[in-house]
């Protein structure tokens, strides 16, 4: 599947199958992941792969309540060093976040060209994560997904037409 098609294709899955993820597959995602691109090359990201079911079932709470988190046979969970992060971005902000956002679309467009489902999580507590996994406090929990065999197809989403999102030499 080419990059294009994986963008056409990905959706957020929320029900997935009990087969495990091949390591094969875990190990290109994961390297999807390792090579996206950070701001100044800081690479202040950090994967915590879950595999564990009792982990994961503990993710569940952390996570809202979120049953499918713990459903899949992985979940990944995206941290970043903020004192790592370039601090300036626009000349006012952190991109640890950023920087973690686009290692996260490197490894779920990976995963949906392997035929895997991802979903990102946004609503946890982050300090709970950090427990489960023993994240140290410098870290931020910056997202979560599961990572699995989906056990849906959803329909694609609404998206905004290009003429509403894309303006030419200036607003």
């Amino acid at each position: 599947m080419d990059v294009m098609e994986a963008i056409r294709t990905r959706r957020s899955i929320r029900k997935y199958l009990p087969d495990p993820v091949s390591e094969e597959a875990l190990a290109t995602v994961l390297e999807a992941a390792r090579l996206a691109p950070t701001a100044c090359n800081n690479q202040p990201v950090r994967l915590v792969v879950v595999k564990d079911a009792g982990l994961r079932e503990k993710l569940i709470d952390a996570c809202k309540g979120q049953k499918f988190v713990g459903q899949a046979p992985v979940v990944l969970v995206g941290c970043a060093l903020e004192a790592d992060s370039y601090p300036k971005q626009a000349g006012w902000m952190n991109t640890f976040a950023i920087d973690t956002a686009i290692v996260f679309d490197h490894l779920t467009l990976a995963a949906t060209a392997l035929g895997l489902g991802t979903c990102w999580i946004g609503a946890f507590d982050e300090q709970a994560v950090r427990e489960v996994l023993g994240i140290p406090a410098e870290w931020r929990v910056v997202c979560l997904t599961p990572l699995g065999t989906p056990a849906e197809s959803p329909d694609p989403r609404p998206r905004k037409a290009l003429e509403e999102i894309v303006s030419e030499d200036g607003w």
